[in-house]
Order: structure tokens, then sequence, then C-alpha cells
């Protein structure tokens, strides 16, 4: 691997990160990409509210089962490889939606899009494996915070188009930018020479998914269908005995879909029990800000803006978050990405404490969710490192795959928990329930809470790991020093 100084080096570095983190913002905008449709999918659709919403539900569900899928089988037949079809799926998935005015090809299309959410995963072990040692914290920093850039970033832009456009735009767009992405890759970014040779555990992949459908759907669906209703609850005693059959099955394995042992070690799991929470807190703002912004003023509360200008008030999260990336790389490198992580869950939890009180303007929300945005930009940048310093290089692509699912079921969970919140504490506004200024500061409580607990988990994390032995062929066996900070 040349080093940093070579500038035919540097300016492939350069590009492989501009582009990967581009493929990365691509993929998470397609999770806020219908938020301005939600009000009026069911007349799109011609379907009731509780039939629209699996327009969001399915995208869910796919990303949930795609992304440690696709991360196994990027250490297994090539990252690059399976990063382009990924972004495949989530072509054919906008030109399905682009083209239907019907429930059902929207819903198969939205699980298509929600299949390319290993891109960010596989995107972060492509740089593991390619980049100079130098660059590598501030690149990965920016392709894990991605997830957020790119919800924050599309939420205005999709608010436009929706707005001034036929509501197909939306996806005709996102089809373009997943065609624009998936070129940048496949003429800048090389192929991945760290390979895992191994059988794909296919009843793995299947008792993954089937107790990860299980879990979301009762989550995502158990508002509608009653929290204690026969099939909330049957979903949630199926995904306990599937998920602890599943794990049965991992630990027996010879070439498991997800290796437990390593899952199971205090960084590796602390990390992601971290990042449950810190998903919690990211899609909790992404909930409330929006619908106090768009609330009218004759409530006493609401700020009574237009849904574009209420994305456009929650853009500037994710120009910090841009901003913020590489200093939570810096911060990496000087103090270990555990310091950066529980900086980032303490400044989360503060700026959910600061919206407590500061919900009155406009410019009061706009700086609230900056400070969210950095805190998240903080956590998000630093997980990836944690991860990577305990696992072998063989399985940086699983590993990612599982963290940012865990973020997704963080996501899933704030999205119920919050709704339930809004749900229950309303009051009459023009004959229609609202959510009260108590119910969204409930809500905020609650983001703030998941924060300092996220905090407390961190401060668990052990300071030093040293990474597995294992031997490694190409750029990456160069590259990777045997201990990494933690």
């Amino acid at each position: 691997m040349p080093q940093i100084s070579d500038p035919v080096a540097r300016d492939r570095g350069g590009s492989i990160v501009v582009v990967l983190a581009f493929a990365g913002i691509v993929v998470a905008v397609m999770q806020t990409l219908v938020v301005p449709l939600i009000p009026e999918l069911p007349e799109l659709l011609h379907a009731s509210a509780s039939d629209a919403s699996w327009v969001i539900t399915a995208t869910l569900l796919a990303g949930a089962v795609a992304t440690p899928v696709m991360g196994r089988l990027g250490d297994m037949y090539g990252k690059r490889r399976i990063l382009l079809f990924s972004l495949g799926l989530l072509i054919i998935g906008s030109l399905i939606c682009a083209f239907t005015t019907s429930l059902l090809p929207m819903v198969i299309g939205r699980a298509f899009q929600g299949g390319a959410m290993g891109v960010i995963p596989l995107g972060i072990s492509i740089m593991r494996d390619e980049l100079p040692k130098e660059r590598m914290g501030s690149a990965m920093a920016l392709m894990s915070s991605s997830l957020g850039i790119g919800g924050a970033l599309g939420m205005p832009g999709a608010a436009a188009i929706a707005q001034h456009f036929d509501w197909h735009s939306l996806f005709l767009c996102s089809a373009g930018l997943g065609a624009a992405a998936a070129a940048l890759i496949f003429f800048l970014v090389p192929e991945s020479t760290v390979r895992t040779p191994a059988r794909f555990d296919f009843p793995g992949a299947v008792g993954l998914s089937a107790g990860l459908v299980c879990l979301l759907l009762a989550v995502s669906k158990g508002g509608d269908w009653g929290w204690g209703s026969g099939t909330t609850l049957g979903l949630l005693a199926a995904a306990v005995l599937i998920l602890l059959g599943w794990g049965t099955f991992e630990l027996r394995t010879t070439a498991p879909l997800v290796d437990l042992r390593t899952t199971a070690r205090p960084q590796v799991l602390l990390t992601n029990l971290a990042s449950v929470l810190v998903g919690f807190a990211l899609f909790a703002m992404s909930i409330v800000l929006p619908q106090l912004l768009q609330l009218p003023k004759a409530t006493g509360y609401g700020l009574g803006q237009s849904m574009v200008a209420a994305g456009l008030c929650l853009a500037p999260a994710g120009l910090v978050m841009i901003v913020i990336s590489p200093l939570s790389a810096r911060i990496s490198a000087a103090r270990g990405p555990k310091t950066s992580l529980m900086l980032g869950v303490t400044v989360v939890a503060a700026g959910y404490a600061m919206g407590l009180f500061l919900m009155d303007t406009v410019w009061e929300v706009i700086l609230v969710s900056a400070v969210i945005g950095t805190g998240i930009a903080l956590a998000y940048a630093a997980m990836p490192a944690l991860i990577m310093g305990a696992v072998p290089l063989s399985e940086t692509a699983a590993a990612n795959g599982l963290n940012t699912l865990m973020r997704s079921i963080g996501t899933s969970v704030s999205s119920a928990v919050v709704g339930v919140v809004l749900a229950h504490m309303t009051q009459p506004f023009g004959g229609m329930p609202l959510p009260t200024l108590n119910g969204f500061r409930v809500a905020f409580a609650i983001a703030c809470g998941a924060g300092l607990a996220a905090l407390l988990i961190a401060a668990f994390i052990p300071a030093r790991h040293t990474r597995p032995q294992v031997a490694a062929s190409g750029p990456a066996a160069v590259n990777a020093p045997a201990d990494q900070p933690a």
C-alpha cells in the first residue's frame, strides 16, 4: 500500500472516501424519502392509513434483514461486488415505486430500497481494507455518520420535490442518485482483496431474518394492532424463541453468519448496545421536531412552518454532522474512540435537555437539532473504530453490518415509543387530535434518558483491546497493526 505522502495514493484514497460517503448518504436518504408523503399516502395509494404504513415498515424490515446478510456476503465474495448489488436493489426498487400508484408494488419497491442498507457497513470495510492508516479514522467517521447526514439532508430535498412536482419524481431522483453512485463505485473503487473463504450460512440467514422480522414487525405495528393484542404478543414471543434457537445454531456451526463469540467480546457487545440507544435518540429528533415545526401557531406552541421550511430547519443538523465527523476522528486518534463515543452521547443528552426548554421559536429548534446532530456525529463516527478494533480483518463487513443493524433496531423502537407518547398525549384542535407540548417534552425526556443510558454503557467499554491475529493478504495485511486503541 502506498504511503499517504504519495500523491497518487492520496488522490486515489480521497476519491474512494468521497464516492463511498456519497453512496452512504444516497442510501440513508431512503429513510426519510417518503416522510413528506406520509399524510397523503392513503389517498395516493388508495389504501387505509394502516395499510399505507407498510410503505415505511417494508423498508425497515428489508434493511434489518439485508444489513448483516450483505455484510457477510461481502466478506466472502467481495465487498465492492456486493455493494454494487445492493445499489442495484435500490435502483430497481426506486423504479418500481416511480411507476405505480398501487399499494402492493409500492411496498415491494420500498422493500428493495431497504435491501440497500448494507452499503454503509460495506463501505466502512472497504475503507479499512484500502486506505492508508493515516486516513482511516476520518474516512470511516464520515462514512458511519452518513446514516444521519443523509436522513437530515434528504428531508428538505424530498419535501421540496413533493411540494412542487409529482410525487413519483422522488423515486426517479433516487434511482438517478443510485445509478450515479453505482457508476462512481464501478470506476473509482477497487475490489478488496481480503476475503473469508467459507460456505454461506443459509440456515443462519433464514433464522436471523425470521427473528428480526417478528421483532420489528411487532415493534413497528404494535401501535396499530394494540400492544396487548394476540398478534403483537405472539410476534414478540416468536422473535424471542427464534432468536434463541438461531443463537444456539450459530454457536455450533463452523462458518456462522454472525460470529457470536466475537460479538460477545465486551468491546463489541457494549458498543452495539450503545448503538441501539444512539439510534433511538437520532430518530426521536426526526419524529418530534418536524411535527412541532409544522403545527399551526394557533395551538399556542406550533411554529406554523411549511413542509419545505420544516425540512430546511433540520438541514443544518446534517451539515453539522459533515463538519464534526473529522473532529471525532481526531478525538479518537488522540484519546481513543471510547472517549469520542462518550463525548457524543453526552452532547446528545445535553441537546435533548436543551430541547425541553427551547421549543418556542424556529431558531431555538434549529439550535437544538444542531446540538443533537453534533452528538450523533461524534458517536456514530466512533462506533466502527471500536468494532474493528476487536474483530478479525476477515469479519469487518459482517461486524459493521451487525452494528448498523443495532442502530436500525434503535430507530424502530424510537418510532414505536415516541409514536405511543404522542398518540396518547393529545388535545383536540379543529376537530382532530394533535400532540400536546407536554407530549413533545416527554418524548425529548425519554430521548435524553436514552443518551444518558448510552453514556453509562460506553463507560464500561474496555479502554484497550488487542486485535486477533488473522492471516490476511493484500493491502489490509500491510495496514493492520495488531494493537488498536479503543
